[in-house]
């Protein structure tokens, strides 16, 4: 009986023990966001281009072969980052130069509004043309803070390429002292998340091409800027497909005087966005093995820790999480308790 009480306060001192550090380790990475969202989008990078580096070094010299790494990452996101701010500065001169119809805009929804007796004006004010700067203000700082990002973020993956070898070594020495086969985890890890950007790669693009192709052949202004920004969206899940719709959709409302064009664009984009977007959540966690419920759970965990930046890297950082959780055997548990049913069989 006496035992029985002994291993129950154990298990329970265990489990405080456990909650504290996982608390503790939360509240870390909140606070220090700052200093941990760089580092986790350089990880990231490098389990994208460390197989193209190894192919390199099979036929070049190991220099020369990071060399050509890093030059092709520089020129992927070079590319990914002009392409945003190409989109968001022709954003930006389209809504300046039609400042008037934004304001018609303003009048014909205050007018539909008062006709239902909510008065819009008495709560937000009249309309100011200087709210439409400060909005522009706010997306060009947006912008810069954005390059600034990603910059850092070059510079550690850099970094990070040139130490990756000596690194691998030093997991491999720390394996008969974890007992678990470390090295293997992470180029596991690695595997899983190239798996998950293919997946959600092919279904931005998909997604871009139709946005562009629909709001072409309807005639909505910013065609290319829209297609881009579905593309880039589309890779934060359930929040990024839902942006792609009501952004468009808002200057749709300016740019026509019909109701029946606002509807149908909303509709059209609506319908890409639930076919190409909403479902590769789905298919990525039936890909790597990981419950549906557990990726959406994830996606709102890290989006409340690191806002935007964590909806990104949330889900590929919930699959690190969960692969080392596979890989070890004390937590091997909790990896097929969080596993999709079907895949586990």
């Amino acid at each position: 009986m006496i035992s029985d009480d002994v291993a129950s306060k154990v298990t329970v001192d265990r489990f405080l023990r456990v909650l504290f550090a996982v608390v503790l380790a939360c509240v870390t990475l909140y606070l220090a966001r700052a200093f941990f969202e760089p580092i986790a989008f350089a990880l990231f990078g490098i389990a994208l281009v460390w197989p193209f580096q190894k192919a390199m070094e099979a036929k070049l010299r190991k220099s020369v072969a990071l060399g050509f790494t890093i030059l092709l990452t520089l020129l992927v996101l070079s590319l990914f980052v002009l392409a945003i701010a190409w989109s968001i500065d022709d954003i930006v001169h389209w809504t300046i130069a039609n400042i008037p119809r934004f304001q018609s805009l303003y009048v014909r929804t205050t007018q539909w509004l008062e006709g239902y007796g909510i008065f819009l004006a008495e709560g937000l004010g009249q309309y100011n043309v200087g709210t439409f700067v400060s909005i522009l203000q706010q997306a060009a700082a947006g912008v810069n803070y954005f390059i600034g990002f990603c910059i850092l973020v070059f510079l550690l993956l850099t970094f990070g390429l040139m130490e990756l070898s000596d690194f691998a070594k030093r997991l491999e020495n720390l394996e008969p002292t974890l007992g678990w086969p470390i090295t293997q985890a992470t180029a596991d890890i690695a595997k899983k998340i190239r798996r998950y950007m293919l997946i959600r790669t092919l279904g931005s693009v998909l997604t871009g091409l139709a946005v562009f192709v629909f709001t072409l052949s309807v005639g909505l202004d910013l065609a290319i800027a829209w297609s881009i920004i579905s593309f880039v969206l589309n890779y934060i899940p359930y929040i990024g497909p839902f942006i792609a719709v009501v952004l468009p959709v808002f200057f749709a409302n300016a740019q026509f005087d019909s109701w029946y064009w606002v509807i149908v664009i909303f509709a059209g984009l609506y319908a890409i966005q639930f076919l190409t977007g909403n479902f590769e959540p789905l298919i990525a966690g039936k890909a790597l093995g990981i419950s549906p419920f557990v990726m959406l759970v994830a996606f709102f965990f890290w989006g409340f820790l690191w806002g935007i930046p964590g909806a990104f890297i949330g889900l590929p950082a919930t699959i690190a999480i969960f692969t080392i959780f596979e890989w070890n055997p004390s937590t091997r548990w909790i990896a097929k308790l969080l596993s999709d049913s079907d895949s586990s069989e």
